[in-house]
């Protein structure tokens, strides 16, 4: 039988936006005792702080475009500095470009392997699930599908780029941005594909019987939030 071992994973979330990868990450990050690192969540933090990153991110944002590889990869690249992330960590929203994969490589030197799982999504669900998404005004993570507000307190509100219009850009960025990531990380056999529309449970399941597989290892039970 398989056993938990020390060894340090990095999981990467590949994915469209509104695949489901921020609620893939925090259960996994549960099951893998690692941080998630969610850089859509940390630039947003920096929007509601007004701090100099995020002044920079905001009107690129509510375009509906990413950010620079440059400033994306230096906020990554200071989360992974923090002593949290030495035994692994799972990445959701980084790398987005090659360019930035190739970051990744130099950023993960050393600090253990790395598996991918890609949240495959048709665009009329992922269309349908943003502009249905909400947010806390207060602390900017996203909603529980069916909460009357945020677990702190804050009133729910739609996000500047989940009108329609800007998500069929986003997700028009992602195929010309984000899709060569697949071919990337697909020539060193990295990549599991998983069926992001089945229910939240069964993703999980499936993303950690792939990490598992590859790794040879066996992951706690996952404790999901409620």
């Amino acid at each position: 039988m398989r056993t938990q071992t020390s060894t340090a994973v990095n999981l990467i979330l590949l994915g469209p936006p509104g695949s489901g990868k921020g609620t893939q990450a925090v259960r996994l990050s549960q099951a893998m005792n690692v941080p998630a690192i969610s850089t859509g969540d940390i630039l947003r933090k920096a929007v509601h702080d007004g701090n100099a990153i995020g002044r920079a991110a905001k009107a690129v944002m509510d375009r509906g475009e990413l950010v620079s590889d440059e400033m994306i990869t230096d906020v990554v690249a200071a989360r992974l500095g923090e002593a949290d992330t030495r035994p692994g960590c799972v990445l959701d929203g980084f790398p987005r470009t090659v360019r930035q994969a190739v970051a990744l490589d130099r950023l993960t030197i050393g600090r253990g392997r790395v598996v991918v799982a890609e949240l495959v999504v048709p665009e009329a669900d992922l269309i349908r699930r943003l502009t249905m998404r909400r947010v806390c005004e207060q602390c900017g993570i996203n909603a529980q599908p069916a909460a009357p507000q945020c677990h702190c307190g804050g009133s729910l509100v739609s996000r500047t780029d989940d009108r329609e219009e800007v998500v069929r850009d986003r997700l028009r960025v992602y195929e010309c941005a984000t899709r060569p990531l697949v071919d990337f990380y697909n020539s060193r056999s990295l990549v599991h594909a998983i069926d992001g529309t089945l229910a939240p449970d069964v993703v999980t399941a499936h993303i950690r019987s792939a990490i598992e597989t590859s790794l040879g290892l066996e992951l706690q039970p996952t404790t999901v939030c409620k």
